[in-house]
């Protein structure tokens, strides 16, 4: 048997939506200018603004060297040494921001990155950017620094444009939001990457505001693809719970399958769920759910399974003889196997029977979608010795959905350990979506 897909489209790189400056500078940086070095030297009156602050050293070096950079085919490199010369005389706020000014956009001139950082950071540092512009300088420091792998730096300077609810033409606090998650991916430390954007998952719900489906989307794929477990199964819950697509379905149900190893009973309970959200699209889902059900033991099962396979044409009828015999069986069986549901109740509804049989009774009624009956039989199984309990668990809660008791099917699911908790997250989160199903269709919506 060939291993089920891998999920498609989940390793995309989510980029934030604001071009460096390459070029042309994308921040309205200030610079000295001699009316502003004249306007301090005239008298102010207690209601006039201070005037900005340079020293006649500042001044006299400044003014040459600004020249010399705006002439035409200025040569930036060459210029460098001078610039940097400037630093240890700007002291004053409004000197270190005049010539971070002017050191930011000799670095897109020059087409030096390091010198673009060096000048925003002096921007930033000195202080005296405008309230109004910070976030929008905040964020291209994070650009610069992220780009230079000064990770370190770009967090803080990211985080500051979030706490300042920075928001662009081409962005949002969210999107701000993603890109710290990224920083930490992109130093492989996908642990912290994922809580972070688990957090802000959290807080935008918190908040009654709609979560992106890219959010759940790059979580998914990092945690998948460096398998970051249990993380990667939280992402897929809350992912399918709230953009409940056949696509995204498809991913979560491969997903589970490919981090895991599961054997028949297990992969049966996984494969139910995609019968339900119509994620079974290739022959093999099919034979692997009707090999799962075991054709003896649950024959109204894999008949529904394979009419179902024929239906869609993924198994054309008569196509495969296995599958064929398979039906045949099961079609033979199905009249003895109903006829023998209400000796089965009884055996399994006495005081003595034996887990084997309690356990028995609740697979049959729930093959044959008698939920409440299944569902009573599992909750029995739970107070008997030696039974296992994932199992018993998982099957009550299919049971309880399937007669729509939501509530008390996502309460069992929660119990669930082991191998089979990722399972048990994916029938939860179904869950989740028949509840909201339900509630549209009492509102009318």
């Amino acid at each position: 048997m060939t291993s089920p897909r891998r999920p498609a489209g989940l390793a995309r790189q989510f980029a934030l939506a604001v071009a460096l400056a390459s070029g042309t500078a994308v921040l309205a940086v200030p610079g000295f200018t001699g009316a502003a070095y004249a306007q301090k030297k005239k008298k102010k009156d207690e209601q006039q603004e201070a005037a900005p602050s340079y020293s006649e050293a500042f001044v006299k070096a400044y003014q040459p060297l600004d020249a010399s950079l705006k002439a035409p085919g200025a040569d930036v490199a060459a210029l460098k040494p001078q610039l940097l010369a400037l630093v240890p005389l700007a002291v004053s706020p409004d000197e270190r921001l005049a010539l971070g000014g002017m050191i930011f956009n000799s670095g897109i001139t020059g087409k030096d990155l390091p010198l673009q950082f060096q000048g925003v950071e002096m921007m930033l540092a000195s202080g005296k950017v405008k309230p109004e512009e910070a976030g929008k300088f905040n964020v291209v420091a994070f650009q610069i620094a992220n780009s230079l792998s000064q990770f370190d730096k770009a967090r803080t300077y990211l985080q500051a444009a979030i706490d300042l609810n920075y928001s662009g033409p081409n962005m949002t606090v969210s999107d701000l939001q993603m890109n710290m998650a990224e920083i930490f991916f992109s130093e492989d430390r996908h642990v912290e990457g994922l809580k972070y954007l688990s957090d802000a998952i959290e807080a935008r719900k918190a908040q009654g505001q709609p979560v992106d489906a890219k959010w759940y989307k790059r979580g998914v794929a990092v945690a998948y693809t460096n398998e970051v477990v249990p993380q990667v199964y939280d992402f897929v819950e809350d992912w399918v719970a709230d953009y409940p697509t056949p696509e995204n379905w498809r991913d979560a149900v491969n997903l589970t399958r490919n981090l895991n190893d599961y054997d028949g009973p297990v992969l049966l309970d996984l494969l139910r769920l995609g019968k339900k959200v119509g994620t079974l699209k290739d022959k093999n889902d099919y034979v692997f759910y009707i090999e799962a059900a075991d054709t003896r033991r649950l024959p109204m099962e894999v008949k529904t399974v394979i009419e179902e396979a024929n239906a869609t044409g993924v198994i054309p009828s008569k196509s495969d003889t296995w599958v064929e015999e398979q039906l045949k069986v099961a079609s033979g069986l199905i009249s003895e196997d109903r006829a023998a549901l209400p000796s089965l109740e009884r055996d399994a509804s006495a005081p003595a029977a034996k887990l084997r049989t309690v356990i028995a009774a609740g697979d049959t009624f729930l093959s044959y979608g008698e939920y409440a009956k299944a569902a009573g039989f599992y909750e029995r199984s739970l107070s008997m010795p030696e039974v296992d309990r994932n199992l018993a668990l998982t099957r009550l809660g299919i049971a309880q959905i399937g007669a729509g008791n939501i509530d008390a099917a996502r309460a069992t699911l929660a119990q669930v350990e082991g191998p089979r908790a990722p399972i048990a997250m994916l029938w939860s989160a179904y869950a989740r979506q028949q509840a909201g199903a339900a509630t549209g269709a009492a509102t009318g919506s």
